[in-house]
């Protein structure tokens, strides 16, 4: 495991004034992410697993927040609501051994949608991934996620149909050059 990568913390001032604080997940994060996921309405938790998930497992937070800074990597946006730390957004990469490409994720609280949060969640995790030396991202999105697909667009992705699965959209954008 690599150490873990206090430069990737970060301050963000949102559109509307609130401040708020990116930074790798680490694992005593577990239960912040937990909260996290059981406050998801019913359709981000589908839009972000592809699948119907109603509690979170204890496996499924294990692999979120238990991961290594190399090959897979983990944000967390958080706010502070008086002394106490709350997530807001995820995002994340896993990238295959070769270490070329990585398959992103993304989610965030439903109360937080249009603050612009994504944006620099997404900014900042695609700057991990080109420092980490990573040639491409990928990911999939259910094609009726349009919001999803418009945003993605918007930072350079490119989208087609999975040849597999018309009802999934394969995301990609190279991240090295020009």
């Amino acid at each position: 495991m690599a150490e873990y990568p206090a430069h990737l913390v970060r301050e963000h001032h949102l559109f509307d004034g609130r401040t708020v604080t990116i930074r790798p997940i680490r694992p005593d994060d577990a239960p912040l992410v937990r909260e996290f996921l059981d406050e998801l309405s019913g359709e981000s938790k589908y839009m972000r697993f592809q699948k119907w998930v109603h509690a979170p497992s204890d496996k499924l937070i294990h692999f979120l927040t238990d991961i290594d800074y190399d090959l897979h990597m983990a944000l967390v946006c958080t706010a502070r609501h008086g002394e106490r730390e709350e997530i807001v957004g995820e995002a994340r990469y896993v990238s295959n051994l070769s270490g070329g490409i990585c398959e992103l994720g993304i989610v965030i609280a439903d109360a937080w949608h249009k603050t612009g949060l994504a944006g620099v969640l997404m900014e900042d995790l695609i700057h991990a991934a080109k420092e980490r030396g990573l040639a491409r991202m990928e990911g999939f999105v259910l094609s009726a996620n349009a919001e999803m697909l418009r945003f993605v667009r918007a930072l350079g992705f490119k989208a087609e149909r999975a040849p597999q699965d018309p009802t999934i959209m394969r995301i990609s954008r190279d991240l090295q050059g020009a």
